[in-house]
């Protein structure tokens, strides 16, 4: 009996010390404080600024993408359009060295014929329309050669102008 004496004093002892620092604690208050609604609307504030920002940006990556996609798009129609200079200009210079090996051949039997005093009216025609073909291939050749230039200047002036625009 005497432990639960005791143990009776001492749990007495203990709520004695429990309504003391309760008494020494404040009362909670109803709402926050002013200094806690002053951070709170900062940081609210911030926050707000911070989605402000944000959004600025996600705009921005969006410009520079849909240019960046532009410019990809328009880089490949150049390519494409240099593809098709080049292998105009390569058909060409095949053809002419088709015509000048013709025309070659035709000079061969024309010298030959002359060469033995035999002068055939049909192989100086056929020599004479060797050559022609020959200047109007070379013609061909040179205009697809200026294509192609003109198509390397035109991408040339265009990615000029895409610069100036960013600057």
């Amino acid at each position: 009996m005497g432990d639960i004496t005791e143990y009776e004093s001492r749990i007495t002892a203990a709520l004695d010390r429990i309504a003391k620092g309760l008494d020494g604690l404040e009362a909670p208050q109803s709402g926050p404080s002013e200094a806690a609604e002053a951070e709170i609307t900062r940081l609210t504030q911030a926050l707000e600024d911070e989605r402000t920002v944000t959004a600025q940006l996600e705009e921005r990556i969006k410009g520079i993408k849909d240019k960046l996609e532009d410019r990809v798009s328009g880089m490949e129609a150049a390519l494409e359009e240099a593809r098709a200079s080049v292998t105009a200009v390569d058909t060409e210079l095949q053809q002419l060295r088709e015509v000048n090996e013709k025309l070659r051949e035709s000079n061969v039997a024309l010298r030959d014929a002359n060469a033995e005093g035999l002068a055939d009216a049909e192989l100086i025609n056929a020599s004479l329309m060797a050559e022609v073909e020959a200047l109007r291939a070379g013609r061909e050749a040179d205009a697809a050669e200026m294509g192609a230039v003109l198509t390397q200047l035109d991408a040339i002036l265009e990615a000029t102008a895409m610069k100036e625009e960013d600057a």
